[in-house]
């Protein structure tokens, strides 16, 4: 399998972006079969970027068709409120009706950088592929009188069905509050909800792109955050609670609401940073993501930077797999298709590895390093739990982690791949070494 290659410079035509200029992506799956995501309305080196919510579909979630705008530009209630010259962060799910008919919500956001005027508004439709119609805001903040900020929108439902709204960012952190079982919109008009994470001042508060998953395998929630700037240094941090209103804690127990430390990078496990293997594209600021399932897998979708030229940012799809102690990690290799995570045969773990290390307080390119793996596993790219040991400089490492399939995108083969927790909750992600 190769996968297409990138046109050597920026194209105003959005059919030919693929995956490209998606930025803070969302993924469903419609009735139809088809694959939709949803994303930010940016673009790189184009004149006239379409206003509105950008559509794209997929049948195999690796090759993307832009196919338009869910919405004509910004909904008039949001523009009176916001002056946005464009929609960010869509949020789209199926929801539930009492007569099982099919209804979807889009909860999108209305802003500008660096304001707290903000609205997070609602579209629904009877399809993923619209048409959308706008029923107005659900939140909406004033940069001079509230310290919350009503964007970045996302949806979770609670064990008994209820949903609850996920939203926030830089300015007040991130909160959550219980939404209208029927109409989607706040159950109390105005009420902010409960605070679930935030970050110190020294870094402005860097915390956003919430987004919330309830795990029944573990029945209890997680919570996927953005730490730092969407433009160069953006990490995936994620937390566990058990109840949807928190407290989330990280890996080591701390809770994500938690600014006493002195180190702003110590709360909140990290799960995926800007890294590099050998021969491959040198990646940034994975950030703002959402997760989605197929059947029984999980993924997760984000967007991320080039090193080389930083301006030019894409959706990447990753596997989400779990460790034996409950924790989702993500695969260190982009989603290529369900034929490129299986080997021709089982392979051992042991053997030469390209291990990153997601160290919580680095913001750039972590590149990877060649280090001896040890494990009793033998798997053909069925995810498989199991105890790892790194052999790595300043001693041997023992890791809670996953084996899996992987597609490795320079060796043009699937390879084996892991993610772990070592025992100081530290994420370590690797590639096994492919033999010339």
């Amino acid at each position: 399998m190769t996968l297409p290659a990138e046109p050597a410079q920026a194209t105003s035509d959005p059919t030919t972006w693929g995956a490209r200029n998606a930025h803070d992506p969302t993924v469903v799956r419609g009735d139809d079969g088809c694959w939709y995501m949803f994303s930010t309305d940016a673009a790189v080196g184009v004149d006239a970027i379409p206003a509105g919510v950008h559509v794209r579909t997929s049948p195999d979630l690796v090759e993307w068709t832009f196919v338009g705008t869910a919405l004509d530009g910004v909904p008039s209630r949001a523009l009176a409120h916001t002056g946005a010259h464009g929609l960010w962060a869509p949020e789209v799910l199926r929801w539930p009706t009492a007569d099982g008919a099919p209804r979807w919500h889009m909860y999108y956001s209305a802003s500008t950088f660096g304001s707290r005027t903000s609205v997070i508004g609602l579209a629904t439709a009877d399809s993923p592929a619209g048409p959308w119609t706008d029923a107005g805001p659900v939140v909406a903040t004033t940069h001079d009188v509230d310290g919350h900020n009503a964007i970045d929108a996302a949806v979770v439902f609670d064990r008994a069905g209820r949903p609850w709204l996920t939203y926030g960012s830089f300015f007040g952190g991130i909160h959550i509050l219980p939404l209208d079982a029927e109409t989607g919109f706040a159950e109390q008009p105005g009420e902010t909800g409960t605070l679930i994470a935030r970050r110190p001042a020294s870094v402005d508060g860097a915390v956003e792109g919430p987004y919330i998953v309830y795990r029944p395998e573990e029945d209890r929630f997680v919570l996927f955050v953005s730490y730092d700037s969407l433009f160069d240094s953006y990490s995936v941090r994620v937390a566990v609670a058990d109840e949807v209103t928190g407290p989330y804690l990280d890996a080591n127990g701390r809770a994500l609401t938690d600014t006493a430390d002195s180190d702003p990078d110590a709360v909140g496990t990290k799960i995926l940073g800007g890294h590099r293997f050998p021969g491959g594209t040198a990646w940034i600021a994975p950030g703002h993501n959402s997760v989605f399932r197929d059947g029984s897998r999980l993924f997760l979708v984000h967007h991320v930077r080039r090193a080389d030229d930083p301006t030019r940012h894409e959706a990447q799809i990753r596997r989400v797999h779990v460790t034996a102690s409950g924790w989702p990690l993500v695969s260190p290799h982009p989603y290529a298709g369900d034929h490129a995570e299986r080997l021709p045969h089982a392979e051992s773990v042991d053997g030469e590895w390209h291990v990153v290390h997601l160290d919580p307080a680095k913001r750039g390119v972590e590149a990877s390093v060649p280090l001896r793996v040890r494990g009793a596993a033998h798997t053909d790219g069925q995810a498989v739990t199991t105890p790892l040991i790194v052999q790595a400089e300043g001693g041997d490492l023992v890791l809670d982690a996953v084996v899996f399939g992987a597609w490795d995108p320079v060796a043009q083969r699937p390879v084996l791949a892991f993610a772990g927790l070592d025992a100081s909750g530290t994420v370590w992600t690797g590639s096994k070494a492919v033999a010339p």
